[in-house]
Order: structure tokens, then sequence, then C-alpha cells
């Protein structure tokens, strides 16, 4: 009786044994006890239809503090949902926003239209999930209005 390493039975079980494994290895939540000093509102008005649509729309990806739901307890979803949450906080955050030099912040409000108008943000990845997070054409409207507010009252 020859049996190969390589069954299914094998391959399977070295399967669940990795997938029980990596269930061990945690990754950083961003969550941040204090609101910054440095985020937008502490500078900038945000109309509260606005600021709702930030909070439901953009702030888990762009902002210090995301709403983790029951599903990112679990690897592989821990980490996929960690390198988006990050990469979305290095192209723009909220809470930082201050931080950002007068181009900077010029060139973040002038994306924020850009990827709002084209459909770009928020992801169809989190919008799937996250249906209230698709922004409807009036909500795009407010987000450009509120942008443009702000651009004009930028030192």
């Amino acid at each position: 009786m020859n049996k190969s390493f390589f069954s299914i039975k094998n391959i399977l079980t070295v399967l669940l044994v990795l997938f029980i494994g990596i269930q061990f290895i945690d990754v950083k939540k961003n969550i941040s006890p204090n609101q910054s000093a440095n985020a937008i509102g502490n500078f900038y008005a945000i109309p509260k239809n606005v600021q709702s649509i930030l909070k439901t729309s953009c702030y888990d990806c762009h902002s210090n503090n995301t709403f983790y739901p029951w599903y990112s307890n679990m690897q592989p979803v821990k980490w996929w949902l960690s390198d988006h949450v990050n990469s979305g906080k290095r192209h723009l955050n909220f809470d930082e926003f201050n931080t950002y030099s007068r181009e900077k912040k010029l060139k973040k409000l002038n994306e924020i239209v850009e990827t709002v108008k084209e459909g770009e943000m928020p992801l169809t990845s989190y919008t799937v999930i996250h249906q209230k997070a698709k922004l409807s054409l009036t909500d795009q409207s407010e987000i450009e209005k509120w942008v443009n507010e702000i651009r004009n009252g930028i030192k």
C-alpha cells in the first residue's frame, strides 16, 4: 500500500491546521481613543449632512477610527482589512488633515471631488458589504459643494 502524502485528506488537514494557526496572528486595529487635534472638523466647518455622509462612506478607511464588523476578527480577512485601511489612510486621513501642507490639502480636496464624481470612492469592495455607504447623486453634490467651500477658506 503506497499512499501518497499528497492525498486529498492530507492536503485538507494541512490547510485546516494552517487556517487555525493563522487565527492567532493579530494585527493592530485602527481605533484611536481620542479625536485627533488635527481632524478636519476642528479647522473647517462640516455641515451635519456632509459629516453623516463622510462617517458612513469614508471614515472607516480614511480616519483614525474604523468600525470593525464581526468577520474582521478572522484571518485572512483581518490582514486584508488592515492593509485596506492603512492604504486608505496613506491616501487621505480626515483625522490628520490639518498636518498636510496647503498644497497637499488642496490636492486632497480636488481628489475627493474627482474620485466621488467618477464613482471610484467609496470602493465597490466596501459598498458591496456596506450598502448604506453608496453615494447618491445628492450625496456627491453635497460633498462637492462642501469641498468647494473649504477650498476657498484654505490659507
